[in-house]
């Protein structure tokens, strides 16, 4: 799984192992362990399973993360998927993020980075208005039973364990 920002340049990207598909997309997970990478920096390893749902055609990537981890979903805001090869993966992060804590709370992040590189990089009317609906589509998902961020991904998780 690799996140590029809108220039290229690379943002994070994680081994993960292609878990299988429903009808919410690709479903890609971790171990408690993995590594993660942001930019060119050195790896780190994660403390938490966790899953990752790439849809076919959304605005979105979506993760689930496992205890001890207090953000239960964390959404990234960005270009549709791109597979590059059967096992590569990629999307352009937009910057904006949307996340729902254990707790319930449910918080838009980010807003101020996505007009700063919105400037930055020069982001078209198309991908500034996709990006916008799919925050509004997010935080509303995420308030709600709305699947997958109900139920459906437990099944993915446990497998990941």
């Amino acid at each position: 799984m690799v996140f590029r920002k809108y220039d290229g340049s690379p943002h994070w990207s994680s081994p993960m192992r292609r878990l299988g598909e429903d009808e919410h997309g690709v479903w890609l997970g971790a171990p408690a362990g993995a590594i993660a990478r942001r930019g060119r920096a050195t790896g780190r390893a994660v403390d938490y399973a966790h899953v990752v749902l790439v849809p076919r055609d959304g605005w979105w990537t979506a993760t689930f993360n496992d205890v001890p981890k207090p953000t239960e979903i964390y959404c990234d805001v960005t270009t549709p998927p791109r597979w590059l090869a059967p096992d590569e993966v990629t999307v352009v992060d937009l910057d904006l993020d949307v996340r729902r804590r254990r707790t319930g709370e449910v918080e838009v992040l980010d807003e101020d980075e996505f007009v700063a590189h919105r400037a930055r990089y020069g982001y078209t009317g198309d991908v500034v208005e996709q990006a916008l609906a799919a925050v509004a589509y997010l935080d509303k998902a995420l308030r709600g039973d709305v699947e997958p961020f109900s139920r459906d991904y437990h099944h993915w998780l446990a497998r990941v364990r």
